[in-house]
């Protein structure tokens, strides 16, 4: 489903052209809060993809990882080189409760692809809530100072790639990418599964209920399409 309106430099769809100025740019790439580079994702957070993510990621079906890892490695860019593969991190609290973090068995296979070890340089130095029905200012404030990197000399100068299960509106990927460049890396893009339709009411980017658990959010809304500059 093509976009009515989107924004010109990050390309984030929007439900009305009311999100964005008279330069057709969207509130954070109008004041420059947009530090990422590009952002590459296999398909739209949608029907069996999004259904596939929720198995994996809330139903813990780590059978799941390899299958979709292969769906990132189909959506890496074949024009771009990377020094540096990670995962984004996740706080050792959240990822005893979860028993595994989902982006690192995701990015494990596009590391191998692409030559490299995984890295595990940045790192959760803060707990943090779920970002899933925050506002955009409530998900920038929760990850604030949140990341960190344990060695600043491993990334000086190189360019990183982060993979991911899901871009929503950006802010982890924003807050990763201001504590990857304040330490030195002089590019930072991400890969990720499915990106999220902005179009779709935040109701709908609300995790599925626990088992026994009434969750009153509306479902949310594939395609192989690139972000950022």
């Amino acid at each position: 489903m093509a976009a009515e309106h989107f924004c010109r430099s990050c390309h984030t769809p929007f439900l009305s052209e009311d999100n964005l100025n008279e330069n057709n740019l969207c509130p954070a790439c109008a004041d420059g809060s947009v530090n990422f580079d590009a952002v590459y994702a296999f398909g739209e957070y949608d029907g069996a993809l999004r259904h596939l993510i929720h198995l994996f990621k809330y139903s813990k079906v780590e059978s799941l990882a390899h299958p979709l890892s292969q769906l990132l490695i189909r959506a890496l860019p074949l024009d771009r080189s990377f020094d540096v593969i990670s995962p984004m991190p996740m706080h050792w609290w959240k990822r005893w409760q979860r028993g595994f973090n989902q982006a690192e068995l995701l990015a494990g296979p596009v590391a191998k692809r692409l030559g490299h070890k995984l890295s595990t340089q940045l790192g959760r130095q803060r707990r943090t809530e779920a970002q899933a029905g925050l506002s955009e200012a409530q998900r920038n404030a929760n990850l604030k100072n949140s990341f960190c990197v344990k060695n600043p000399e491993a990334i000086r100068g190189k360019r990183i790639l982060l993979v991911d299960d899901v871009f929503t509106t950006g802010a982890t990927l924003r807050a990763a990418t201001e504590t990857l460049k304040a330490n030195g890396a002089s590019h930072v893009s991400a890969l990720v599964l499915a990106r999220v339709d902005r179009r779709i009411s935040n109701t709908s980017l609300k995790p599925p209920p626990r088992p026994g658990v009434l969750n009153r959010s509306t479902a949310a809304d594939g395609g192989h399409f690139k972000t950022g500059g």
